[in-house]
């Protein structure tokens, strides 16, 4: 720090030593006087280990720089490794998405085709339903048809018997019919 103080002053010298005259060592010499100040100023500041005192400020200073660049590191690193487990947990959580998706694709396919082969089935009952109560429906109209085929013919035999045949065998006629009737119905 000397070496520096008295390599300041040479350099300056010429400039210090022409501004009050020829006389630069005298103390009516304001540029003297104030050199002066200063160097005892400096040697004040070097006697109280003010450079020191400050170099230790500045190494504190740049121990608690340093610890707060580690600790921002470390939080850094800890910040990207929770990130990366989020984007993990993201891409695994887009992936079941995914898959569910696909299994409620699948099972829509299958719904639909389980609920077509039933609207079949159910189509081919109510068709032979249909045709069950055509058919009875059918065989009943027969049936209809035979009875009143049948009760005309007896009208008509009966209305042919009465008519062609006398009272006498007519009766003759109800009486064998009684018995007749009453023997199929013991």
């Amino acid at each position: 720090m000397i070496k520096l103080i008295l390599f300041v002053f040479l350099l300056l010298y010429p400039i210090v030593g022409h501004a009050a005259g020829d006389v630069f060592f005298s103390l009516g010499n304001t540029n003297f006087i104030v050199l002066l100040s200063f160097l005892l100023f400096i040697g004040v500041l070097l006697y109280l280990n003010v450079p020191s005192l400050v170099t230790g400020m500045l190494d504190k200073r740049a121990d608690s720089i340093k610890l707060e660049l580690e600790e921002a590191k470390s939080l850094r690193e800890a910040a990207q490794s929770i990130l990366a487990g989020y984007e993990r947990k993201q891409h695994e959580i887009t992936e079941q998405v995914e898959r569910i998706i696909e299994s409620a694709k699948r099972d829509a396919h299958a719904v639909s085709v389980q609920a077509e082969a039933d609207l079949e089935l159910s189509i081919q009952r109510r068709l032979q339903a249909a045709k069950d109560q055509i058919a009875a429906a059918e065989s009943s109209a027969i049936n209809e048809i035979r009875e009143t085929a049948i009760s005309v013919a007896i009208s008509a035999a009966s209305e042919a018997i009465w008519s062609h045949t006398s009272t006498e065998d007519q009766a003759n006629l109800i009486n064998k019919a009684i018995v007749e009737v009453g023997s199929k119905i013991n």
